[in-house]
């Protein structure tokens, strides 16, 4: 039997759609997905079985104009597991169409998808006309030599199917990287952090959307077959840690108790997670903090 594999880079502005894209494509939530943008942070990659073909995501940051160290390195990020990749597909929200963002992703895209299979996905197509939808295509194509051209909805699955069985026609021969078992290659203690951050995310994002991290300290498996999870939450201030905690600690123990149930359903099995918030004022410019996120601290530089 003939198989195939390769990686697939998911491209575009933040918010275009890519870690919703991934979810469905793995059909599991391996991406964080929050309605903050440039919320995927590190490359997380989801692995799809198509027929023969092994697909391997490569989830990569939003793609936009960079200002502080944190946002330089995701921008670095998003272009290295682009030019890693196989197949990179472009994501451009049908409302919101050729923006000033798109045209410079598709500058980026000429210079580095020389020789590439490159194909665009029009995405949201639920929310523009037929007509729309068509023009735009029109329009993308004229700007850029597109392999293919695909019309879906991330969200609610529309043209999926199309783009995943094209992806497993046009992937390299070859033998599978990844276990069939296995749907994302970060390790557990990453993804868990992931998690929470969601959470946060979430629950607060008018407050501190990027002013925080979640790092998962220590990993414990425990006898029963369930494990102890201990993450610290790093702030910026004394403020944002007691916007975290909430007033007598009722914030971080429903984000824990929701981080905990989401974790639990991923893994089939109990989980005791344990939040703690430090401050740190500085961590957006420590080494260490870019490394647990999977970031090149060096690609920051300006």
């Amino acid at each position: 039997m003939m198989t195939r594999a390769g990686f697939v880079a998911l491209i575009g502005e933040p918010n275009a759609g890519k870690s919703t894209l991934t979810n469905q494509m793995v059909g599991a939530k391996v991406s964080i997905v929050t309605h903050k943008v440039q919320t995927t942070r590190t490359r997380i990659r989801g692995v799809a079985i198509e027929d023969t073909s092994q697909l391997v995501f490569v989830d990569t940051p939003g793609l936009f104009r960079p200002r502080r160290r944190l946002d330089r390195a995701m921008v670095a990020a998003a272009w290295g597991g682009a030019a890693d990749a196989d197949i990179v597909v472009l994501l451009v929200e049908a409302h919101r169409g050729v923006t000033e963002g798109v045209e410079r992703i598709l500058e980026g895209l000429e210079k580095m998808a020389e020789g590439r299979t490159v194909a665009l996905g029009i995405n949201k197509i639920d929310k523009v006309k037929s007509e729309a939808l068509l023009a735009l295509a029109k329009d993308l194509n004229e700007r850029y030599d597109f392999t293919e051209t695909f019309m879906i909805s991330a969200e609610k699955g529309h043209g999926v199917p199309a783009l995943r069985s094209w992806l497993a026609e046009v992937v390299p021969e070859g033998p599978w990287m990844y276990p069939e078992d296995q749907i994302a290659d970060l390790p557990m203690r990453m993804i868990a952090a992931e998690m929470t951050r969601e959470k946060l995310t979430l629950r607060l994002h008018q407050e501190l959307p990027y002013q925080m991290t979640v790092e998962t300290e220590n990993w414990e498996e425990r006898k029963d077959g369930s494990a102890r999870v201990d993450q610290v939450i790093y702030v910026m201030r004394d403020g944002h840690k007691g916007i975290v905690l909430g007033n007598k600690g009722e914030t971080i123990k429903s984000i824990g108790k929701a981080a905990r149930t989401e974790l639990e359903e991923f893994m089939g099995r109990k989980v005791h997670l344990f939040l703690q918030v430090k401050v740190r004022p500085n961590w957006l410019e420590e080494k260490e903090r870019y490394s647990e996120m999977g970031l090149d601290f060096k690609d920051g530089n300006a």
